[in-house]
């Protein structure tokens, strides 16, 4: 099974950096994980599309040394990398990718422009790291690019298309345009035919008719009764009609539907879809959350927010046995691993884990579980190591700042618990990764 490269980037975009990006644009949260959700895919279609092209080999592998991943939000918007390599791979269609996300997403274009930058850059640094890890030369990255053509119109969020950016399916698929155009050719060469039937058909129907008419005429001399030609004469005008009607449909009908690397086309008149996009969300922001006189920074309602309103509720204390406590988990806002690692931390996950040592300092009774979860895909025995792993990580973290009597315990539950599809987009999958806290006694 090919390396699906998508699982490769993820890490690098997940919810801190989204947090982070939808603070900086003036965005809302979902608004940046729709927009990166459609520009994934993409970007990595360009890519793969353009594998053999040295400038995008070299692309990928400057990447790698130049620091990019390290400063995704700052570093990918000024590098000539970036530029080129998007120049080099759309064209003069970079306007109307950039359009059609804006308007997917319901972010601003210049917002979709910097995400666009953002995104190749998190694609390339993270490809070419792999081919540096795993010793791949020029035509290594070039067959790793290619391997991602059969899977790239599957990774689509709804509502998004290859046609919706500008680009033709034919330039990404190889050879689905001749594909869809034989298919097409073939079905209007039966449409065609069809019609001239029907009207031969008719032609001929309304020649017999006449024929029968004129000889009521000269038999009857204008005695006969008329119904000896009206009716089948309507008979026929009924049988045209349906015909007509059925050749029609199939003019205005076209559907063709091929496998692997072909495209599925659909024409339809007379008929419209809406798809209809959710208002975005209002974007998170830090607020002050008061611990006992002491400003934490944290979202209103989030971990933090809840966690202290329970203690001061005196309901852990009240609890009568772990029991009472184990169906409440507390989700990290901003505790997220880099992509694959359980010992690597994304920016902006300290401060949240300096937040929890401080709710156990100032409630030095309370006792905690920490948990670990990934979502469905890949194999579930090592999502389940990676997410103890990364339970046990956190657990140390706050072994070493001195609240470490207070965490009972570090588990990591796998997909156990994960509710969204494996074959969900990367920015739906991304709530069922996570670590989370719970009270125990």
């Amino acid at each position: 099974m090919s390396l699906n490269v998508i699982d490769l980037i993820k890490g690098q975009l997940g919810p801190a950096l989204i947090s982070q990006a939808a603070s900086q644009f003036g965005e809302s949260e979902s608004g940046i994980s729709k927009a990166i959700g459609g520009l994934l895919p993409a970007v990595i279609g360009g890519l793969a599309n353009n594998a053999d092209k040295p400038g995008v080999v070299d692309a990928i592998t400057q990447a790698s040394s130049s620091g990019i991943l390290g400063n995704l939000l700052g570093g990918s918007s000024s590098s000539p990398i970036i530029s080129n390599l998007l120049s080099s791979i759309f064209g003069d269609k970079v306007g109307a990718l950039v359009n059609s996300i804006a308007s997917f997403s319901g972010v601003s274009n210049t917002s979709a422009g910097s995400l666009l930058n953002l995104v190749t850059g998190a694609t390339v640094g993270t490809i070419g790291k792999y081919a540096a890890d795993n010793n791949l030369g020029a035509s290594g990255i070039s067959s790793l690019l290619h391997d991602q053509k059969g899977i790239i119109s599957s990774l689509l969020p709804a509502g998004l298309s290859l046609a919706s950016f500008g680009l033709g399916a034919e330039n990404w698929f190889g050879q689905a345009k001749e594909t869809v155009s034989s298919v097409t050719s073939t079905a209007k060469d039966n449409i065609a035919e069809g019609v001239a039937t029907a009207r031969e058909n008719v032609s001929e129907g309304a020649r017999e008719v006449r024929e029968r008419f004129e000889n009521n005429n000269n038999n009857n001399q204008g005695g006969g009764s008329i119904w000896k030609w009206l009716l089948p004469l309507l008979l026929l005008i009924a049988a045209a009609y349906f015909l007509w009607k059925q050749c029609e449909k199939k003019q205005t009908t076209t559907t063709t539907t091929t496998t692997s690397d072909s495209t599925t086309t659909s024409t339809t008149t007379d008929t419209a879809a809406t798809t209809v996009t959710p208002a975005p969300a209002t974007a998170k922001t830090d607020e002050d959350i008061d611990l006992n006189g002491v400003m934490l920074k944290g979202y209103k309602g989030g971990m933090e927010d809840q966690m202290i309103t329970f203690l001061k509720s005196g309901n852990y204390k009240n609890a009568a046995d772990d029991a009472a406590l184990k169906d409440k988990w507390y989700d990290f806002d901003h505790v997220n691993f880099k992509m694959g690692s359980a010992t690597e931390l994304e920016a902006g996950s300290q401060g949240q884990l300096d937040n929890l040592v401080a709710i156990l300092k100032a409630f030095p009774d309370a006792k905690i579980k920490i948990g670990g979860y990934t979502d469905k895909t890949g194999n579930e025995a090592n999502n389940v190591k990676l997410s103890k792993a990364r339970a046990e990580y956190i657990k140390a973290a706050l072994v070493k700042a001195g609240v470490g009597a207070q965490v009972l315990e570090a588990e990591g539950y796998g997909s156990k618990f994960a509710k969204v599809d494996a074959k969900a987009s990367d920015a739906e999958r991304a709530a069922d990764r996570k670590m989370a806290v719970r009270f125990a006694k």
